[in-house]
């Protein structure tokens, strides 16, 4: 590895740049995750989930073109997304009854999300990564390690705003019950049964997926309420 050529300092450009791009999703769900928390821990865990996420997809990565071929495991992880996005509607309430987001446990937990929801949207965006490192691992390992300070910026930026605009927490979670409707739309075990899904079906697929989200949570919400 040659740290003089033109070729790496290209492609490590090149994984910074896909990650940071491809990361978006992922910022949201780390500001959504640790915005039920005392401000002193939120830092922390945008810090510490980041970190721990990242690592976690250098190992993915190494690993995805095989894991894509699995069949049913985009439809665990699109049932797994949705009910992230769920949890994450009713993350507030529970806060107001002072049943979330203390201690130790409220951090861990803040981190344990973002670790399962960035390893659920993570599954398609890793090929771009592992496209872009052509097979050094070393390269990835920088590539990836360097892209942590650009996303905790943007998640903590997002903490930020989501705090002046409720509104962003509901849209949030649409954003995971859209992924969800996407990833249950393609997987292998469901093209080997009825083909290909047109690219419109899956979209109207993640259409769904994001009211569906955002009418549980709000449900569960009212239910919740009106029980306390």
């Amino acid at each position: 590895m040659d740290l003089t050529s033109p070729a790496f300092w290209t492609a490590l450009g090149s994984i910074i740049w896909v990650n940071i791009i491809l990361s978006g999703d992922n910022a949201v769900v780390i500001a959504l995750a640790a915005r039920s928390l005392p401000a002193h821990q939120q830092k922390k865990a945008v810090f510490w989930g980041s970190a721990a996420a990242i690592v976690m997809r250098i190992g993915l990565t190494i690993i995805a073109l095989e894991m894509l071929k699995w069949p049913y495991l985009k439809l665990v992880g699109g049932c797994l997304l949705f009910y992230i996005g769920v949890t994450l509607l009713l993350e507030e309430d529970e806060d107001e009854h002072g049943d979330s987001g203390n201690g130790q446990t409220g951090l861990l937990s803040a981190v344990r999300t973002i670790l399962v929801a960035d390893l659920v949207m993570s599954l398609d965006n890793v090929l771009a990564v592992a496209a872009a490192a052509k097979g050094n691992v070393p390269l990835l390992v920088i590539g990836l390690a360097l892209s942590i300070p650009l996303i905790i910026f943007g998640s903590t930026l997002l903490l930020k705003v989501m705090e002046r605009f409720p509104l962003l927490v509901t849209l949030g979670a649409a954003l995971l019950g859209f992924l969800a409707g996407e990833m249950l739309l393609t997987d292998p075990a469901l093209e080997q049964h009825v083909g290909v899904v047109p690219h419109n079906w899956v979209l109207i697929g993640g259409a769904i997926g994001a009211v569906a989200v955002v009418v549980v949570g709000n449900l569960l919400q009212r239910r919740r309420t009106t029980k306390t």
